[in-house]
């Protein structure tokens, strides 16, 4: 479950990390603890 809800964060682009993002300096990335939360919620839902 951990890893389809971190895939699927990732897929969907939204609540990722600058690293994660096409420009690194995009300002919609997020903290780690917000990407947490995405994946967190995600599992919730499962």
């Amino acid at each position: 479950m951990l890893e389809n809800a971190v895939a699927a964060v990732i897929a969907e682009g939204k609540n990722v990390t600058y690293d994660m993002k096409a420009d690194r300096n995009d300002p919609a990335a997020v903290g780690t603890s917000q990407m947490a939360d995405a994946i967190i919620e995600k599992i919730n839902r499962s």
